[in-house]
């Protein structure tokens, strides 16, 4: 497995700006392997994990928070209320709000929604969203075109969004996000690129996006990061994570 150069830590700097580590991670409704899924989320050391595919069903808000609790996390916002996504967080982060979102609802198609936060590290003021976009292609270019606007209706100078987008960074909904957003591998690669799957990693699909203020120190999947092993990362789920570490300015 590669190694990686070190990432760097999350810290609040003497300009109110803070340094955050953001996960993005498919975790299947975590029928796979759950200790290994929190193993790799916990040696990520994360402020922010983008969750998609959230338990939904029977006990699902306990699944959650066992999950958020194994891994230093607290559940944030999200779940079955958002249709998979959901966001958790590390004590540091102090939460303004939180809001859940359904997606309409296109028929023979599943249910869709947004994870959404606002919140504060430091004197950073930041905008969260998880997503999981449609695989079939329309539905998934016209719910592109909603993230943006939900992103601006947080009404926040910066934001961060994350999921697993079901399309390479040539499609046209993939495109159509990182010409106002930054895509965090692209303008700061580390780690590897490829996020599906992790027996066979051969295409990325996942991805954090961010409003161009914010300054990108690194992203990528986080394979060969201490306390990351190849075992945990193919046992956890069928995607691989992706992890940023990214300077937000103060508000």
């Amino acid at each position: 497995m590669a190694t990686n150069p070190p990432l760097p830590t999350p810290h609040t700097n003497p300009d109110g700006s803070a340094v955050i580590r953001v996960l993005s991670y498919n975790i299947r409704s975590m029928r796979d392997d759950t200790t290994a899924l929190a193993r790799v989320i916990t040696a990520c050391a994360p402020d922010l994990v983008l969750v998609q595919e959230a338990p939904r069903f029977f006990r699902w808000r306990k699944k959650l928070a066992r999950l958020a609790a194994a891994s230093g996390q607290v559940v944030l916002t999200g779940g079955a209320t958002a249709a998979g996504p959901a966001l958790l967080c590390s004590l540091r982060a102090t939460v303004e709000r939180t809001e859940d979102v359904l997606l309409p609802l296109t028929p023979g198609q599943h249910r869709r929604g947004f994870a959404t936060a606002v919140v504060r590290f430091g004197g950073a003021r930041l905008g969260v969203l998880s997503c999981h976009l449609s695989l079939q292609k329309d539905e998934r270019y016209e719910q592109s075109g909603l993230l943006l606007d939900r992103l601006a209706a947080l009404d926040v100078p910066h934001a961060v969004a994350g999921g697993d987008l079901n399309e390479r960074p040539a499609g046209r909904s993939f495109r159509r996000l990182s010409t106002g957003l930054q895509d965090c591998w692209a303008t700061a690669p580390w780690g590897t690129e490829y996020t599906s799957t992790p027996t066979d990693p051969h295409q990325r699909i996942d991805a954090i996006l961010a409003t161009p203020g914010i300054e990108v120190l690194g992203c990528g999947v986080p394979t060969g990061l201490p306390g990351v092993t190849e075992t945990d990362l193919r046992a956890a789920t069928d995607h691989l994570p992706v992890l940023a570490a990214l300077r937000v300015p103060a508000a």
